[in-house]
């Protein structure tokens, strides 16, 4: 039986998520799992064995107690995508299931574990917010210790960017190691501080499933690679 990689349905470029994982990283032995907010399917969270959350519009503001009003804020929220992939997130959890959260997922990730977001950047948009149709380009500084660092083989990366928000480093949960920072500070990625008693969980900020040069740039290719092989080591 096929190993399941449920992915949760994005309104915006969700094409670029299902087509990053091509044949010859599902083999004959995984398949994906199309998981749409708007047909929710419980039962098919349940059959999953790993799972992605994917980017998009904005986490409304009332998961994680932020102001109603702020710039760049969205015309309208997704309440029901919030509540179904954080239905995804708990059972991933629960099953100690491989989580790859990316953009909005890694947000939406934070909020869950009590974490706030900084709602808009501010100057900093120049730099991360996407205005055209191509993404933005910038540097990460990764961390010693973490799980990038080793697999990039470099303490400095570099990947794209197409975001408003970032997480609120003041309320990052003490069970999360930073992974990446950009040279301000923001925080660009995050995986769990005890990787023993934790499944394999990593959260970007970019798009790895879009970025340039994607099959050659570790901080795409690496955590995907190390995602399908966790998956297939997991009894």
């Amino acid at each position: 039986m096929k190993k399941k990689i449920g992915i949760s349905f994005s309104r915006t470029n969700f094409q670029h998520y299902w087509d990053w994982f091509t044949e010859a990283d599902l083999g004959k032995d995984l398949e994906l799992v199309l998981l749409s907010f708007e047909t929710p399917d419980h039962e098919a969270i349940k059959q999953c064995d790993a799972y992605v959350l994917t980017g998009g519009v904005d986490i409304d503001p009332v998961y994680y107690q932020g102001a109603a009003v702020y710039p760049n804020q969205p015309d309208d929220y997704q309440p029901h995508r919030d509540e179904f992939e954080a239905t995804i997130y708990r059972h991933a959890k629960e099953k100690q299931a491989p989580l790859l959260a990316i953009c909005r997922g890694m947000q939406l990730v934070h909020t869950l574990e009590g974490g706030k977001l900084i709602q808009d950047l501010g100057e900093q948009n120049r730099r991360h917010k996407k205005d055209s149709d191509e993404d933005k380009q910038h540097a990460v500084q990764l961390q010693p210790g973490s799980r990038l660092a080793a697999w990039a083989a470099d303490s400095v990366g570099q990947v794209n960017s197409a975001h408003h928000q970032a997480l609120d480093k003041e309320t990052l949960s003490n069970n999360w190691r930073i992974s990446a920072l950009d040279d301000t500070g923001l925080i660009e990625a995050i995986e769990w501080k005890d990787e023993k008693d934790q499944p394999f969980l990593i959260g970007v900020q970019w798009h790895p499933e879009r970025m340039l040069n994607k099959e050659k740039n570790p901080l795409s290719q690496a955590i995907k690679e190390h995602f399908i092989q966790t998956i297939r080591e997991q009894s």
